[in-house]
C-alpha cells in the first residue's frame, strides 16, 4: 500500500481530520467537537493526541493506506501558543503512526492555502476574531489576531461589543445610543443593567460578545447606529488587509469566515474600502477552507513540491534527517 497523509484542522470547535493519498483524494472528515486544551505551556499536545489517535486509527481502513508518511496539523494559536506542540508533536506522531514529515501550521496559513493556494495575496479571516495574513511567496505578514481584549478589530466579538455599548448608551441616555439595539440586547440577555455580572466572569466572553453581532447586522438597514458599527468594522478589516497585502503585482484577496454570512450591510462597505485601499488587488472567492489548506500542504510536502515560505512560528516543518 502507498504511504498516505494526515491533514488536521484544530480550532475553537474541535478537530477535523482526514487521511488521503496524493492524487487519490481523501476520506470524509472526522470531527471531535472538543477544542484542544491550552495550559501553561500553550496548546496541549497530549490532549491533541488523545483525540487524534482514535480518529486516525478508525480512518486508516477507509483511506486504504498502510502507513502515514506526512502529517499537517493546522492549529489555532500556533504562533503564540505552539511551543509544546513544536517540541513534542512530531515525535508523538512518529511513534504512533510512523510519520516522517510533520508540518505544524498556523490556522491562518491553512486558511490562506485553502483559499488561494500558492499565490501572492491576502486573506481576511473573520469569525469571532479577525486576522489578516498575506504573502509575496517570500515571507508571511500578519495583522491583528490579537484577541478580543487587545484587537480583532472588526471581528464578531468587536461588532457585538460595539452593539452592546450602543445599547448601554441608550439605557443611560448618553449620545451614540440605539434604542433598537437596547431592545435586541434585552431580548437576548435580559435587563442590560445585569449584563456586566453575566459577561465579565465568563471564560467564553469573546463568543458571547460575537453572538450579538448577527443582531447588529440584522437591524443595520434601519438603525443608523448599527449601520455605522458595521461600516467602522469594514474600515478596520480593510486596514488589516492592506497591512499584509503585497504592494506589487496583481495580488488576490479573499474573504473567509462565518462573519461574512451576516450579509450586505458588512460586505458592501468592506468591498468599497478594499477597492479604495488596494486598487491593484483582485478579490476572488475562496477555493476552500482551512482543512482543504492542510490537505494541499500535505500533498505538496509528500510530493516535495511545497513552495510557501517557511516561518518557525507559522509554518514549522520537520523532515527526515538524511543519513
Amino acid at each position: 500500500m502507498e504511504a498516505g497523509f494526515l491533514a488536521v484542522d484544530s480550532g475553537g470547535s474541535g478537530l477535523r481530520v482526514v487521511l488521503g493519498v496524493p492524487g487519490r483524494g481523501s476520506t470524509a472528515p472526522r470531527e471531535s467537537g472538543v477544542p484542544v486544551r491550552t495550559g501553561p505551556r500553550g496548546i496541549d499536545p497530549g490532549h491533541l493526541m488523545e483525540q487524534l489517535v482514535p480518529m486516525v486509527r478508525s480512518l486508516l481502513p477507509e483511506a486504504g493506506v498502510g502507513s502515514l508518511g506526512t502529517a499537517v496539523v493546522g492549529a489555532a494559536g500556533l504562533a503564540t501558543l505552539g511551543d509544546a506542540l513544536r517540541a513534542e508533536l512530531p515525535a508523538a506522531l512518529a511513534r504512533e503512526f510512523g510519520v516522517r514529515t510533520v508540518a505544524l501550521v498556523a490556522d491562518a496559513v491553512t486558511a490562506y492555502t485553502g483559499a488561494l493556494g500558492p499565490r501572492p495575496g491576502a486573506v481576511l479571516a473573520a469569525g469571532t476574531g479577525l486576522i489578516a495574513i498575506g504573502t509575496d511567496l517570500k515571507t508571511w505578514r500578519r495583522a491583528d489576531g490579537w484577541g478580543h481584549l487587545l484587537g480583532d478589530c472588526g471581528g464578531g466579538a468587536w461588532i457585538g461589543r460595539a452593539g452592546l455599548e450602543a445599547a448601554l448608551r441608550a439605557h443611560d441616555g448618553r449620545p451614540g445610543g440605539s434604542t433598537t439595539l437596547l431592545a435586541l440586547a434585552e431580548e437576548s440577555f435580559g435587563p442590560v443593567r445585569e449584563l456586566p455580572g453575566k459577561l465579565y466572569p465568563r471564560t467564553d466572553r469573546a463568543a458571547v460578545l460575537a453572538s450579538f453581532a448577527p443582531q447588529v447586522a440584522a437591524c443595520a438597514d434601519r438603525d443608523p447606529v448599527a449601520g455605522g458599527i458595521l461600516r467602522e468594522a469594514a474600515r478596520h478589516m480593510a486596514d488589516s488587509a492592506a497591512a499584509v497585502c503585497p504592494a506589487e503585482g496583481e495580488p488576490r484577496i479573499c474573504l473567509t469566515g462565518g462573519l461574512f454570512r451576516t450579509g450586505a450591510a458588512l460586505v458592501v462597505p468592506l468591498e468599497e474600502e478594499l477597492r479604495r485601499l488596494l486598487p491593484h488587488a483582485r478579490q476572488v472567492p475562496a477555493a476552500g477552507g482551512p482543512l482543504e489548506g492542510s490537505v494541499q500542504i500535505a500533498t505538496e510536502l509528500a510530493r516535495s513540491s511545497f513552495t510557501l515560505p517557511g516561518d518557525e512560528s507559522m509554518v514549522y516543518v520537520v523532515t527526515p534527517k538524511r543519513g
